[in-house]
C-alpha cells in the first residue's frame, strides 16, 4: 500500500508540460501568458483630458476660489476622437471631453463640476496644480515597457492592455486535453431505461465537468464497450488525441478484469492500494505511442470525485503552469464526532461555515460510509482526517478543503 503523497508524486512527475500556443486574445482568457509582451507604442499616444471639463493654464487659475473665481474666455470645444490640433494662451480655456486631445499650452483640466460650466466664458472655482486631470503621452505605458509578464493569468484587465498595445494574439500555456472514460458492465447512458442491476453512468459527466472546472479541455468519451478488442482501440484512440486519459471503474485487486487485460495489451498500468478512504484502488501509467499518462480512479461516484480532487486536479493545474496546485485549506472546529479508519486518510464531504466568534465550523454530511450523490451535492468542502487519527471529538480541530468553483 502506498501513501496519498507517493501516488500523487508519481502522477505529478509524469504529466507532460504542453508547449505554448498562440491564441487570439479573447480565446486566451483564463490561461497563463507564455511570453513577455512589450509595448511598441505609448499609452496614451497623445496628451489627453482625464475627465470632462475645461483645459486651462495652471498659472491662470492659481488664485481661484469659490469666493473669488477666475474668469476665462472659452475658445472652442474638443471631443474624444477629434484630430484637430488646438492651442490656448493666457486667459483662455477650451472645453474638453474625457479622452480628448489636450490643446497646446494647457497643463490642467478643471472638472466641469468645479466651474459654472459656461459656454462663452467660464468661472473656475479652484486652483489646481500643473498636470491635474491630464494624461500625458506614455504615462500608462511607454514604448518598450513590459505590458504582460510571463506567467500572468490573462483576465479582462490583461486583455484590455494587450488590445491597447496592439496585440491581437498572444502565446499562452494551453488547456490540457483530458479524455474521460468509464468502465463497467452495469453502466447505461443517461436517458436509457435502467434495468435490474444497472446504473446510470454519472462519472463521465461528473469527471468531465470537474476537469473543465479545473481549467482543462475535457472530452467525455463515455462508457467503454464490453469487448476487449474494441476497448483497446478506444483507449488507444484517446491517447492519440489527449494529454491525459482519465478512466473510472471498479477495479479488481486480485484476478484481472476485462479493462485490466485491455490496458495490459497497451503496455499495462500499475494497480495499487492507496491509503485513503473512500476508494483505495487506483492505477497510473503511460500508454500508447505518445506515452500518454492514464489515471484510473474508483468507479463509485463519490470516490471518483474525491480522487479527482486529490490527484487529477493538481495535475491539470501543473500542466496549466499554475503556481498554486492545491486548494487552500483551513482549520475548522468539528460540529460533531468524526471516526476514521486507522492507516487511511479519510475524506468526508461537509458544510463549512464562518463561526460568529471567528474562524470556521464544519459539519460532515453523512458518516463517510454512505456514498450518496444528493449529500455530496450539498457539500461545500472536504474534511481531511489524517492516517494516524481514528477519532476527532466534537469541538476538535480538523483540516478542511473548501471546494469553490474555480477555486
Amino acid at each position: 500500500m502506498r501513501t496519498v503523497e507517493q501516488h500523487l508524486d508519481e502522477i505529478l512527475g509524469a504529466v507532460p508540460q504542453p508547449a505554448p500556443i498562440e491564441l487570439a486574445v479573447l480565446d486566451a482568457q483564463g490561461l497563463l501568458c507564455a511570453e513577455l509582451v512589450t509595448s511598441s507604442r505609448a499609452l496614451p499616444a497623445f496628451d489627453q483630458a482625464g475627465l470632462d471639463g475645461y483645459a486651462v493654464r495652471s498659472a491662470d487659475i492659481a488664485t481661484a476660489t469659490v469666493e473669488l473665481p477666475t474668469d476665462l474666455a472659452v475658445v472652442g470645444e474638443t471631443s474624444a476622437g477629434s484630430a484637430q490640433v488646438a492651442s490656448i494662451g493666457a486667459g483662455l480655456a477650451q472645453k474638453v471631453a474625457v479622452g480628448a486631445m489636450l490643446p497646446a499650452g494647457a497643463d490642467v483640466v478643471v472638472p466641469a463640476a468645479w466651474t459654472d460650466q459656461g459656454a462663452a466664458r467660464v468661472q473656475v472655482y479652484a486652483a489646481l496644480a500643473p498636470g491635474s486631470y491630464v494624461r500625458r503621452i506614455g504615462d500608462d505605458v511607454a514604448p518598450g515597457d513590459t505590458a504582460v509578464q510571463i506567467g500572468t493569468p490573462i483576465g479582462p484587465a490583461q486583455i484590455s492592455l494587450l488590445a491597447a498595445v496592439g496585440r491581437e494574439r498572444v502565446a499562452v500555456r494551453p488547456r490540457p486535453r483530458i479524455a474521460v472514460l468509464c468502465a463497467g458492465e452495469e453502466l447505461v447512458d443517461v436517458g436509457a431505461t435502467v434495468g435490474p442491476g444497472q446504473q446510470v453512468d454519472v462519472n463521465s459527466y461528473a469527471l468531465a465537468a470537474a476537469a473543465r472546472d479545473a481549467g482543462a479541455e475535457a472530452y467525455r468519451a463515455g462508457i467503454m464497450p464490453n469487448d476487449k478488442r474494441r476497448m483497446v482501440e478506444l483507449i488507444e484512440g484517446q491517447t492519440l488525441r489527449s494529454d491525459v486519459v482519465l478512466i473510472a471503474g471498479t477495479f479488481a485487486t486480485g484476478a484481472p478484469d476485462l479493462l485490466q487485460e485491455a490496458l495490459d495489451e497497451l503496455g499495462g498500468l500499475s494497480f495499487t492500494q492507496v491509503a485513503m478512504h473512500p476508494g483505495p484502488v487506483h492505477a497510473f501509467g503511460k500508454l500508447g505511442p505518445n506515452n500518454v499518462p492514464v489515471i484510473c480512479v474508483p468507479g463509485e461516484p463519490v470516490a471518483a470525485l474525491v480522487a479527482f480532487e486529490v490527484f487529477v486536479r493538481p495535475a491539470i493545474r501543473l500542466m496549466l503552469g499554475k503556481r498554486q496546485l492545491f486548494r487552500r485549506t483551513v482549520q475548522a472546529v468539528s460540529a460533531q464526532q468524526l471516526l476514521s479508519p486507522l492507516g487511511y486518510r479519510q475524506y468526508l464531504h461537509g458544510q463549512v461555515m464562518r463561526h460568529p466568534d471567528g474562524g470556521y465550523v464544519v459539519e460532515p454530511i453523512g458518516d463517510g460510509d454512505q456514498a450518496m450523490l444528493a449529500r455530496m451535492a450539498r457539500a461545500n468542502c472536504l474534511i481531511v482526517v489524517d492516517e494516524d487519527v481514528t477519532e476527532v471529538s466534537a469541538g476538535g480541530l480538523v483540516t478542511v478543503m473548501p471546494m469553490l468553483l474555480g477555486g
